[in-house]
C-alpha cells in the first residue's frame, strides 16, 4: 500500500515534467517550423497540456481499467469548472467574453451532452471515438477563423494574446511555481532567431524526453492507483474522479490562480474552456477509439449528470452581467467540495 502511493506521486511528478517539456520543445520547433503563436497556441499548446490526461487515460482503458480512464476525463472537468474557476473568481472576478463562452462553454456543454447520452445507451465505442477526434479538427479550425476574424476587426496583431500570456508566465516563473510547469511551458516565448542545428537538436531531445516521461509516469500512475483502489475496496470510476482528476489538473489550478492575481481572467478562463473541450474530445475520442468500453455504472449515476449540471451552472454564471463574481466562485467551489464528499463516502 505504501509503495504504492509513492509510485502514484511518482507518477504524477514525471506526468508534470514529462508534459512540461513536451509542450517546450514542441512549442520551440513549432515555432522555428514558421508556425504562428496563435496556431501554436491551438493545436501543439492545447494537445501538450493535455498530453498527461491523455496517456492516464489511455493506459488505464488499455490496462482493462474503464473506471479511471472515463473518470479522468469527467473528474478533470468537474476539476476545472468548479475547483480551478471557483478558486481563480473567489480571488479576483473573472470578466468573460462573449464569443468564447458561446463557442468554446456551449460547445463543451453539448459534447458532454451527447456523451452521456451514448454512455446511456451503451455506444461509446469506435465510431463514436472518432466522431470526437473528428469535431476536435472542426472546433480548432473554426476557433482559429473565429480568433483571425476578431484579431483584424480590433486591428491588433495575431500573437497579442500570446504576448499578454507570456507577461503571465514570467510571472509564474520568477515566484517558482513548479506545480504550474507544464501551462508556464505551453505560454513560453522562445527565441525565433536561433535556427542553427543544435538548437533544433536540443528541442527535438526535449520533446522526446517528456514523451518518455509521460508514457513512464501514466503507466505507474495506473498501476498504483488500481492497487490503491483495491486495497482500500473503492471503485475505480472513484479513483478516475478525485484522486486522479485532481492531481493531472494542479498545472491549470495553480496557472489560474496565479493569472487571477495577475488580473487577467481571460486567460484563465480560456484555458480552462480549452482544456475541457480537449478533454472531452481528444482525450475521450482517443480512449473510445483505442480502447472501447462501457463507462462504469458510477459515471452514468453520477459524474456525467454532476457534469452536465456544473457545465450550466457556469454558462449561467458567465452569461450573468458576463463576469463570475467572487460570491460565484465561493459557489463554484462549495460545488465542487460537496461532489467529492458524495464521490468518497456514497459511491
Amino acid at each position: 500500500m505504501v509503495l504504492s502511493i509513492i509510485f502514484l506521486l511518482i507518477g504524477f511528478v514525471l506526468l508534470i515534467v514529462g508534459g512540461e517539456l513536451l509542450v517546450r520543445g514542441a512549442v520551440r520547433l513549432a515555432e522555428r517550423a514558421g508556425m504562428s503563436q496563435m496556431l501554436i497556441g491551438l493545436t501543439i499548446v492545447g494537445f501538450g497540456t493535455s498530453a498527461p490526461e491523455l496517456v492516464a487515460s489511455i493506459e488505464a482503458a488499455l490496462a482493462g481499467s474503464p473506471g479511471i480512464a472515463w473518470g479522468n476525463v469527467v473528474g478533470s472537468n468537474l476539476a476545472n469548472s468548479l475547483l480551478i474557476l471557483g478558486a481563480a473568481s473567489l480571488i479576483m472576478p473573472m470578466a468573460v467574453a462573449r464569443g468564447p463562452l458561446w463557442r468554446d462553454g456551449g460547445l463543451a456543454l453539448v459534447i458532454t451532452a451527447i456523451l452521456y447520452y451514448c454512455a446511456s445507451a451503451g455506444l461509446v465505442g469506435v465510431p463514436m471515438g472518432i466522431a470526437f477526434l473528428v469535431i476536435l479538427i472542426g472546433y480548432l479550425y473554426y476557433a482559429y477563423i473565429s480568433e483571425m476574424r476578431i484579431m483584424n476587426a480590433q486591428n491588433r496583431p495575431a500573437h497579442a494574446s500570446v504576448a499578454e500570456e507570456h507577461d503571465i508566465v514570467l510571472s509564474i516563473l520568477e515566484e517558482g511555481d513548479t506545480a504550474a510547469g507544464s501551462k508556464a511551458a505551453a505560454l513560453e516565448v522562445t527565441d525565433t532567431h536561433l535556427h542553427d542545428e543544435q538548437h533544433w537538436a536540443r528541442s527535438a531531445l526535449v520533446l522526446a524526453a517528456g514523451i518518455v516521461l509521460i508514457i513512464l509516469g501514466g503507466r505507474w500512475l495506473v498501476s498504483s492507483a488500481v492497487e490503491i483502489a483495491d486495497a482500500i475496496g473503492m471503485s475505480e470510476a472513484v479513483i478516475g474522479l478525485t484522486v486522479i482528476a485532481i492531481g493531472t489538473s494542479l498545472p491549470e489550478l495553480v496557472t489560474a490562480i496565479i493569472a487571477a492575481r495577475k488580473g487577467a481572467s481571460a486567460v484563465a478562463l480560456g484555458n480552462i474552456l480549452g482544456s475541457n473541450l480537449f478533454n472531452l474530445l481528444l482525450i475521450g475520442g482517443a480512449t473510445a477509439t483505442l480502447a472501447p468500453a462501457t463507462i462504469p455504472i458510477e459515471l452514468l449515476s453520477f459524474g456525467l449528470p454532476a457534469l452536465l449540471l456544473s457545465s450550466i451552472i457556469l454558462l449561467i454564471f458567465a452569461a450573468t452581467k458576463h463576469a463570475i463574481s467572487r460570491t460565484e466562485g465561493a459557489i463554484l467551489l462549495l460545488l465542487y467540495g460537496a461532489q467529492l464528499l458524495y464521490n468518497l463516502i456514497a459511491l
